[in-house]
């Protein structure tokens, strides 16, 4: 806002939102002050302070919550952070056990007004730093693993004594002849509702815990089917123990081991899922593991050892052979081979001298060298990287959509079929009526587990954009994963993204009686004093081959001609065909040469030494070795490819020609690469543009799919979707091949989740029963549950063996 008028608009435009009470804008402050009703939202409040115009300030927040354990939790919790005034979005992810929420403005209390919400739903929430943020959450999903694990073997002991007495009574006749003399129908009784108690309460105490407050709220949710499935067993069992009269005749019979093995095989299942999601942030734990602890710093005259948190920018570090790199710098002094592939994806080391970057976290190979510490902490790139895959990990994809909306319902529907169960079976079933009746509630009860529908998009993403992480390919949205899968034309950017990006000597050929290099040396003297690229580029060429080059004299430029001057008393002219037709010289002697040139799209340079045409020269900018591959792994993926160029378009073509390219959109002002985007989406073309990331900002915010080229450590490109971190193009190919292998096994799980519900709830209600006898026990139906999440997320797990199928060194 810039005036009086602006605020009045951006008033007039809060107030006529729908649930807005009142409203005041301080064009002093920047501020809006915003009453909301009980209807009012504060996400449509910012969007319409986007359509007057305007862009409203919002912050972001990360909270760790714990406690939840499936899909309906996350849509509780999801559901009570939006509710919270000033929030316009919030997701929730039950992988990574965070939500990331966005609100308006600055609040200083939206922290706890945050934390407050969850709490009321009956979870816990606490913020992550960025002091935290790398290691926190897998604390406390190794210190989760280990309590489960201690809870199973507790469990697990109680629990056996209990299965034996009952079932071992049932299957062996013998047994329960010794039981019976030994022990006595009641002792037997009262031993295994003592170890039951002690097994519900004790390692079972968590569902009671989590599941008994969220019936009360009448949100119930998986620990709640666990509760009530557990306890009606428990507390028939107990009944028929301690008076058995209240019963009708033959139906006092007990369930303990049912109780108790559920509750033991639940938390067998919870602890599989605890090490298998563990395993899903593998990517994440081994770039943490890349930071070095510690870094030897030159202070005083003197080196010292200090921790990598005490490094300050202008720090002067010393790397010695095999060290790790502690934070980005400049090399100072000294030189080596540095192994950056856990930030390029690139095997081979690099080389870095006088004035090169280093980033933290990479490898020293052979020599040593001292740096300049440039960027610490949160600022170094391995830090940006972590961010990046830690926000791509903890989105939420468009397919995740419908699971939301039918897990909103899920619990309350599984609780009613489950008392529709006992009561059908109490009217209809055989005797005993009421057995029956109990036994298939509670496997309808244990059998529903909205767990593998919550873990079935977030652990494939989780695995899917850390497997990409490795390869060097960077998701900084993780909605690019389902958008890119379904690109159908990938647009190119030419300069520094086909090609290298600087202006080579390609083409120098000389007449006979001349000398390759000394034409070259003359020629190259001349043009250091022009200040054109293509000059650049021949006098790098020259200098390269150690030619010693001399001051022009009488240097003379025409422009759109060429230039000469005399060097060792040498006339020298260099410049284009009419500039050798304006000196009365023949260019037919490179006729032949000229016109292979300008099939490949080259504008030939004439040079001419004492009024002799001597030598044709030809300077472009060459294409990147791996472009031709790249394309050819995207038309294999049966994509089309598109270049959008400002070169003329002869040049455009011809390069287009060479590198199998199937749409040019050449000579293209920057400002018009968005139009020629815009055109081919609306054509029906889904598109995804890769650029360089720096004058390409417009086209890849405009593109479905932005895909930014890095160097290695230029990350911070927010126009991007996707990042690669090499210069390889052939990451495009692997990026989209990952995209489409972790939709697909998104799709999987999802069908897997779905189906099994689907399949298994009517069976275990019974309705099997008429046709076959077939009933499903809640023992078994409690296996079956934990199973089902155990799937879901080793599914996701063979993403971490996915091949990159370009031909990439790094990918095999």
């Amino acid at each position: 806002m810039t005036c009086a008028s602006c605020a009045r608009r951006v008033e007039k435009a809060i107030l006529a939102v729908p649930g807005v009470t009142a409203a005041a804008v301080n064009p002093a402050t920047d501020r809006a002050r915003v009453s909301l009703g009980p209807n009012g939202r504060s996400a449509a409040v910012a969007e319409a302070v986007r359509e007057a115009g305007y862009q409203p300030v919002e912050s972001k927040v990360d909270l760790g919550i714990h406690g939840m354990t499936c899909a309906s939790c996350v849509s509780r919790v999801e559901k009570a952070l939006h509710q919270v005034p000033g929030v316009t979005a919030a997701s929730v992810n039950l992988a990574t056990e965070r939500a990331s929420v966005r609100y308006l403005g600055g609040s200083d209390d939206i922290v706890a007004r945050l934390k407050e919400a969850v709490a009321k739903t009956g979870y816990a929430a606490d913020e992550i730093t960025e002091d935290h943020r790398a290691h926190e959450g897998h604390v406390h999903a190794e210190e989760n693993t280990s309590a489960l694990a201690r809870s199973v073997w507790i469990a697990a002991l109680l629990t056996l004594p209990v299965f034996v007495l009952e079932m071992g009574s049932h299957l062996v006749p013998a047994f329960h002849d010794w039981v019976m003399t030994t022990l006595g129908h009641q002792r037997n009784l009262q031993i295994q509702f003592a170890l039951t108690t002690l097994v519900l309460f004790g390692p079972g105490w968590r569902f009671f815990r989590a599941g008994v407050p969220a019936l009360l709220r009448l949100a119930p949710e998986m620990n709640s089917l666990v509760v009530v499935g557990t306890s009606a067993a428990y507390l028939y069992s107990l009944v028929a123990t301690f008076a058995p009269g209240v019963l009708p005749v033959g139906t006092a019979n007990v369930y303990y081991e049912a109780a108790a093995v559920i509750v033991t095989l639940i938390l067998v299942g919870r602890y599989l899922e605890a090490r298998a999601k563990g395993r899903t942030s593998d990517a994440i734990k081994h770039l943490i593991g890349l930071q070095p602890k510690t870094a030897r710093v030159l202070r005083d005259g003197g080196a010292a050892e200090i921790p990598i948190e005490q490094v300050v920018t202008g720090d002067r570090v010393q790397v010695r052979p095999g060290e790790k790199i502690a934070v980005d710098g400049e090399v100072i002094d000294g030189s080596s081979y540095v192994d950056e592939s856990m930030i390029t994806g690139e095997p081979v080391p690099v080389q870095k001298a006088l004035g090169a970057t280093v980033v933290g976290g990479t490898i020293n190979k052979t020599g040593s060298f001292t740096f300049r510490a440039t960027k610490i902490g949160a600022d170094t790139v391995l830090a940006q990287i972590i961010r990046m895959v830690e926000q791509a990990q903890g989105a939420k994809l468009p397919i995740q959509t419908l699971v939301d909306e039918i897990t909103g319902w899920f619990v309350p529907a599984v609780i009613a079929v489950a008392a529709l169960t006992f009561v059908v079976w109490s009217i209809f079933g055989p005797d005993p009526a009421l057995t029956f009746a109990l036994v298939n509630a509670v496997a309808v009860l244990i059998i529903a587990c909205p767990c593998a529908m919550g873990l079935a998009t977030p652990t494939s993403i989780m695995v899917g954009t850390g497997r990409a992480a490795e390869l060097g390919i960077l998701f900084r949205r993780g909605e690019a994963l389902q958008s890119l899968k379904n690109v159908s034309v990938v647009a190119f950017d030419k300069t520094g993204t086909l090609t290298m990006g600087r202006p080579e000597l390609t083409d120098f050929v000389v007449t006979d009686g001349f000398s390759d290099d000394e034409v070259l040396r003359l020629v190259a003297s001349v043009e250091a004093r022009s200040e054109h690229p293509i000059a650049d580029a021949i006098v790098a060429a020259a200098k390269n081959r150690g030619l010693a080059l001399e001051e022009p004299a009488s240097f003379e430029a025409t422009p759109g001609f060429g230039v000469a001057a005399v060097v060792a008393g040498r006339a020298i002219s260099v410049g284009a065909d009419r500039h050798m037709q304006q000196l009365g010289i023949s260019t037919a002697a490179f006729a032949t040469v000229a016109e292979r040139l300008a099939t490949e799209g080259k504008s030939p340079l004439y040079a001419a030494i004492d009024g002799k045409l001597a030598a044709i020269i030809a300077v472009a900018d060459p294409i990147k070795p791996t472009t031709r591959d790249a394309i050819a792994s995207l038309h294999a993926l049966g994509l089309r490819v598109a270049m959008v160029s400002g070169d003329n378009r002869r040049t455009a073509e011809a390069i287009a020609r060479r590198v199998g390219i199937d749409i040019v959109h050449a000579e293209i002002l920057p400002d018009g690469k968005v139009a020629v985007l815009n055109d081919m989406r609306a054509a029906g073309q889904r598109v995804a543009f890769v650029g360089d990331g720096i004058n390409d900002a417009p086209a890849l915010a405009a593109a479905d799919v932005g895909i930014a080229v890095g160097s290695g450590t230029d990350i911070a490109i927010e126009s991007a979707d996707v990042v690669l971190m090499s210069g390889d193009l052939r990451g495009i190919a692997n990026a989209i091949a990952i995209s489409q292998a972790t939709i697909r096994n998104i799709r999987q799980n999802l069908f897997w989740a779905f189906a099994y519900n689907i399949v298994l709830i009517p069976v275990a209600a019974g309705v099997l029963f008429p046709l076959n006898g077939m009933l499903l026990s809640p023992v078994f139906a409690a296996g079956a549950m934990a199973l089902s999440s155990v799937f879901v997320v080793g599914n996701a797990l063979r993403l971490r063996s996915f091949q990159a199928p370009a031909s990439k060194e790094v990918a095999a």
